[in-house]
């Protein structure tokens, strides 16, 4: 490349950090704004001027960098548009005389929130995002959800991508919404059964969702009563009602323990009854039918998760009573009450399924496919009296289908499948399932899709996809996204590797905390294997990871450089070790048990130090990266992936290019118009194709 610009340089501010003894040496903590909480609100705005001038500085580059793609950037993003129906819309969800959906319109970037009445006769706009979006940078719906008698609308927005929301009313018959606005919420709350009062959790100034208050419908939201306060900043808060709507549910989770307290719906200013205290390591949670709790849970040494039952009277553990019990290697993922079944999704051998169980003499059947790999849910719904259940299915060669299903019957109605406007035949792709070996005798399953010409001589570049924590399985599903480079002579890959609930609970518990190093290990298991395969040659791997994963593409650019020949690192949590000591960021303190608290705990301060991807930074050749992040990201700090590329260039040998793009107008998601987000896509397409040599 002639003209190449140099890439910028971060200056070097060292400043020591003693730990349990150990010192460490920092040289970019001054990119971590110390008015950070203002910054996720007000972004750029307030950003210190020589953290903004180094971004932008990295901006340019990356920009000039990229510009000879700029043309198959357009051409990508054309691709992937021309994949969505622009016009499309949801299968409505009947509630009542009425039913409710979501439209998009051609053009249109973001959802119209509709209703119709049950026949899907007389169709109403309740809420038109593209309005809503009207002037902002940033636009984002949280949710959008009515009262029981239809008459009022709760809506939330995030306009900054900081993730505070603000909760707006509107009157369904007028269209109008209310003087009252709430700020700085989670984005989602409940009704009350009469409608008169709104349950919702508020985000603190750390962003901690650590209140519940219950607002009076057209009252001062400066009134708000207070319900619940959560005083572990370890916890995590919500609130929800069960299916059938008779009880609300507050929930505190972090990613090992639950608590759940219910309040009557009928009864909304009663206040909350523990159904049983949090118990380090024991998750549960909640749905009724009646006088009975159907709870799902972990406890009693039931890995995999069992199916209880309690009185809601006297709903404590000592009356829990097993409906469902535990089966080893069988996770039980979710479940829903109905008024004469019970349905559950769950997971056996990688593979999920649709169990259904009728309440009043416990038969059950089950929903299942044929295909090596497959994503299968549970749509959910509004009503509590009925024999249908709503679920979507896909493969990686499949389009997403929406079927209906009637319980008793067992027949399945197609509702709706995904359009490829542009076509797709899925007979033009294979997908494979492999298992790759592990160092320690363990078996990695990786998903593949290739068009079917693709040579499998080891010539084809590979885009390898991995996530691997909290117990987040990455399902086998159609994504149209991926399938430009697909047609490009692409494998596109899926390392279901250790730190998901890909293959069981125990699948999570190996690769976390003290066992986290196993999620590396495992993802460069598959790279070796697909080469071994014939696949591609390590040369022509593009991994990719966000977030999590995008601490995975760190770790595993330490562990194996010579494994990848580029690494695509979307929200990178890389710098492990000062964000779990920081434990003013918002998520620190709910993290810890996922990867230990290096604060109080010295091996799990040694064992985050041993892989923490910013720490482990060392004179090495490196494959390229491109690493992206979100100023006002409050999951992953922008200042993340800044550091992690300043000290990149500082120290790696070798001329690969190592490259960070910051969006100065959003958080962790990206952009939020479905059009802008592609563009996103494009972008890391093209660097995908760059590195391996389709450009």
């Amino acid at each position: 490349m002639t003209n190449t610009p140099l890439p910028p340089r971060a200056e070097a501010r060292p400043i020591t950090i003693e730990t349990h003894g150990i010192t460490r040496q920092d040289d970019y903590a001054w990119l971590r704004a110390d008015n950070w909480q203002e910054v996720m609100r007000d972004g750029r705005d307030v950003l210190a001027d020589d953290i903004e001038a180094y971004l932008d500085a990295e901006n340019a580059y990356q920009d000039a960098i990229m510009a000879p793609t700029e043309d198959l950037q357009e051409k990508l993003f054309a691709e992937m548009r021309g994949r969505i129906k622009e016009d499309d819309s949801s299968v409505p969800a009947p509630d009542g005389a009425y039913s409710y959906g979501i439209k998009y319109v051609t053009g249109g970037q973001h959802p119209k929130f509709v209703r119709s009445n049950r026949d899907g006769s007389n169709e109403t706009i309740l809420l038109d995002g593209d309005k809503e979006a009207e002037g902002k940078a940033y636009f984002k719906f949280g949710s959008a959800f009515h009262s029981d008698d239809h008459k009022l609308l709760a809506w939330a927005f995030d306009d900054k991508g900081s993730e505070y929301y603000s909760l707006l009313f509107r009157d369904v018959e007028t269209g109008h919404d209310s003087d009252t606005r709430i700020e700085d919420t989670a984005g989602g709350g409940i009704f009350s059964k009469d409608g008169k009062y709104l349950f919702y959790v508020r985000q603190d100034d750390n962003h901690r969702p650590s209140k519940l208050f219950r607002h009076e419908i057209g009252s001062d939201p400066a009134n708000d009563k207070l319900i619940y306060e959560e005083e572990d900043a370890g916890f995590f808060m919500g609130v929800g009602r069960t299916q059938s709507g008779e009880t609300i549910l507050i929930d505190i989770h972090d990613h090992e323990t639950s608590e759940v307290w219910m309040i009557p719906a009928d009864r909304p200013t009663e206040p909350p009854v523990l159904i049983s205290p949090r118990d380090t390591g024991v998750e549960y949670s909640v749905d009724d039918h009646g006088d009975t709790l159907y709870i799902l849970t972990n406890q009693g040494n039931a890995e995999d998760f069992k199916i209880v039952t309690a009185p809601k009277a006297t709903p404590g553990r000592e009356f829990w009573t097993d409906l469902v019990p535990h089966t080893a290697g069988r996770l039980i993922l979710s479940h829903d009450v109905y008024k004469s079944f019970m349905v559950r999704l769950e997971r056996e051998n990688g593979l999920p399924r649709i169990v259904i169980h009728r309440l009043t003499d416990g038969i059950e059947h089950e929903i299942s496919f044929d295909e090596e790999a497959y994503s299968l849910g549970l749509a959910g719904g509004y009503e509590f009296d009925t024999t249908e259940i709503r679920f979507s299915y896909s493969s990686m060669t499949t389009p997403a289908r929406v079927y209906d299903y009637d319980v008793e019957t067992r027949q399945r109605t197609l509702r709706k499948e995904q359009e490829v406007p542009s076509g797709h035949d899925p007979a033009n792709y294979v997908t494979r399932r492999l298992q790759a070996p592990a160092a320690d005798g363990e078996t990695v399953p990786i998903s593949l899709l290739y068009h079917k010409d693709t040579p499998l001589d080891g010539s084809a570049p590979c885009l390898l996809y991995g996530y691997g924590s909290y117990g987040i399985s990455i399902p086998a599903s159609f994504n149209t996204g991926c399938l430009s480079l697909v047609d490009r002579g692409f494998v596109y890959a899926i390392a279901h590797i250790r730190g998901g609930k890909d293959k069981g609970f125990r699948w999570y518990k190996d690769g976390r905390r003290e066992t986290k190093k196993n999620t590396f290990t495992d993802f460069i298991a598959a790279a070796r294997h697909l080469v071994a395969e014939d696949y591609t040659s390590h040369r022509k791997i593009v991994a990719q990871g966000g977030s999590a994963g995008g601490m995975l593409m760190g770790a595993v650019a330490n562990l194996a450089p010579e494994a990848f020949g580029g690494l695509i690192a979307e929200v990178p949590f890389v710098d492990v070790l000062s964000t779990m000591q920081d434990d003013t960021l918002p998520l620190t303190p709910p993290e810890w048990p996922e990867w230990g608290n290096p604060i109080s705990d010295k091996a799990a301060y040694d064992y985050i130090a041993s892989y923490s991807p910013y720490d482990n930074v060392t004179a090495k050749a490196y494959p390229a990266i491109l690493a992206v992040g979100g100023l006002t990201d409050p999951r992953v700090t922008y200042w993340e992936p800044a550091k992690w590329i300043a000290k990149l260039r500082a120290t790696a040998t070798g001329d690969n290019l190592l490259m960070l793009k910051t969006n100065m107008d959003s958080g962790h998601g990206g952009a939020s118009g479905r059009f802008d987000r592609l563009k996103e896509v494009a972008l890391v397409q093209a660097f995908a194709l760059m590195v391996t040599g389709k450009v």
